[in-house]
C-alpha cells in the first residue's frame, strides 16, 4: 500500500510539472487558468483552516484578499510616488519594494485584520457570525473604492496599475525565460512559483490538521460547548483560525497583484467570497484533498465553459447571452454535485461524526 500511494505521489508530482509545458502549446491562456486554479486553491486552503477546522462561517473572506494584493500594488507600483511628493523625492526611482520584504508585511497585516474581524464576533455562531463577515468583506471593498480623497491611497474605482512582476533569483517571471531553443512563458513561470507555494500549505495544513491545535479546532467545531468543558480556551483558538486563514488570503492576494499587474476593488466583491465559500463547502469541508478538488473545478470549469456556451448560443440563434448560459452551466453543476453528494464531493471521513453520534 505504501509503495503504491508512493507511486501515485510520484506520478501526479510529474504530471503537475509537465502540465505547463503541454498547455502552453495550446496557447498561454490554458496556462493562466492553471495558475488561477492554483491561487484559487491557496485562497480554499486558508479559507479552510477557518471553515472546515474551526466551523466558523466567513463570507468576508475575500477581503484579506484584497488587503495582500493592495499592499504589494502600493509597494511595487509608481502611484503612491506619483501621488505623494514626500515619497517622490524619497525614493527617485519610485517604491518597488523586493517580494521577500512584501510578502511577510502582507500576510501580517492580513493576520492582524483577520483577528480584529474576530474579535468581536467570538460570541456569534452560523448565520450571524456569516452576516458579520460579510459586512466586513463589504467594507473593506467600500474603503478601497473611496479612499481616492482627500488623499488618493487606492485610486478609488480606477484600481492600480504598472504593478511590478515577481523577480525570484535574478529572473523576471514577467518575462519569457530562454533555455536552448525552448521558451518558457511567464505564465509558465508564475505556474511553478504558485504551485511551490500551494505544496507548502498543504503541508503546512497538513501538520495543522493533526497537531494538537487542529484538533482543538475539530472539537470546538463539532461542539464547543463540549470543547469548553473539557478545558479549550475557545476565545485564543478562534482568534488563531481567524488570524491564520487570514494570512493565506494575504499572502494570494500579494501573488495575483503581481500575476495581474493591475488590481482594482472590482476584483474583490462579494461574488469572489461565495465562490471561495463554494469551494470548500463543494470539495468537503475540512478535508485537504476535497478543498484543492473544489478550488480547482470551480475556478477552471467557468473558464472551459466558455467553450461549450458559445456552440450553445449559436445553435439557440445567438437569443441568449453566452455569459449568462456560462453561469447557468455553472448553477446546474452545483446544484448536481450538493443533490448527489450533500457532503461534498470529497467529505472528510471525520466530519460530522459528532452529529452521526
Amino acid at each position: 500500500m505504501k509503495r503504491t500511494k508512493l507511486l501515485m505521489i510520484l506520478l501526479a508530482a510529474i504530471g503537475l510539472l509537465v502540465l505547463p509545458l503541454v498547455l502552453q502549446s495550446f496557447g498561454n491562456a490554458w496556462v493562466r487558468i492553471a495558475d488561477m486554479a492554483l491561487l484559487y486553491v491557496l485562497l480554499a486552503l486558508g479559507l479552510n483552516i477557518v471553515v472546515g477546522y474551526a466551523g466558523l462561517l466567513d463570507l468576508g473572506y475575500v477581503a484579506f484578499f484584497a488587503i495582500g494584493a493592495y499592499m504589494f500594488g502600493l509597494m511595487s507600483s509608481p502611484h503612491l510616488s506619483d501621488t505623494f511628493p514626500l515619497i517622490a523625492s524619497t525614493f527617485d526611482h519610485g517604491l518597488h519594494t523586493p517580494l521577500w520584504l512584501v510578502l511577510p508585511l502582507s500576510a501580517a497585516l492580513a493576520g492582524f485584520f483577520g483577528i480584529v474581524l474576530g474579535a468581536p464576533t467570538l460570541r456569534l455562531r452560523g448565520d450571524y457570525l456569516a452576516i458579520v463577515t460579510l459586512g466586513f468583506g463589504e467594507i473593506i471593498r467600500v474603503f478601497l473604492n473611496n479612499l481616492d480623497h482627500p488623499f488618493n491611497i487606492t485610486n478609488g474605482p480606477k484600481g492600480i496599475s504598472q504593478i511590478d512582476s515577481l523577480h525570484l533569483f535574478g529572473q523576471d517571471l514577467g518575462r519569457t525565460l530562454s533555455i536552448g531553443n525552448f521558451g518558457l512563458a511567464s505564465v509558465s513561470l508564475y505556474y511553478y512559483l504558485f504551485l511551490a507555494l500551494v505544496v507548502f500549505s498543504i503541508v503546512v495544513c497538513h501538520r495543522l490538521e493533526h497537531s494538537r491545535v487542529g484538533r482543538a479546532w475539530m472539537a470546538i467545531r463539532e461542539d464547543e460547548i463540549a470543547a469548553k468543558a473539557m478545558g479549550i480556551n475557545t476565545r485564543n483558538l478562534k482568534l488563531l483560525a481567524f488570524g491564520m486563514g487570514a494570512t493565506f488570503g494575504g499572502v494570494s492576494g500579494t501573488l495575483f497583484a503581481a500575476f495581474q499587474g493591475f488590481i482594482s476593488p472590482e476584483s474583490f466583491s462579494l461574488m469572489e467570497s461565495v465562490m471561495i465559500v463554494a469551494m470548500v463547502v463543494l470539495g468537503g469541508v475540512g478535508h485537504l484533498p476535497g478543498v484543492i478538488l473544489g478550488a480547482v473545478l470551480l475556478s477552471a470549469l467557468p473558464e472551459i465553459l466558455r467553450y461549450v456556451a458559445t456552440p450553445l448560443q449559436e445553435m439557440t440563434g445567438g437569443r441568449i447571452d453566452a455569459a449568462i448560459l456560462r453561469q447557468l452551466l455553472i448553477a446546474l453543476a452545483m446544484i448536481g454535485v450538493m443533490l448527489l453528494r450533500p457532503r461534498g464531493i470529497w467529505p472528510s471521513p471525520e466530519h460530522g461524526k459528532a452529529l452521526t453520534a
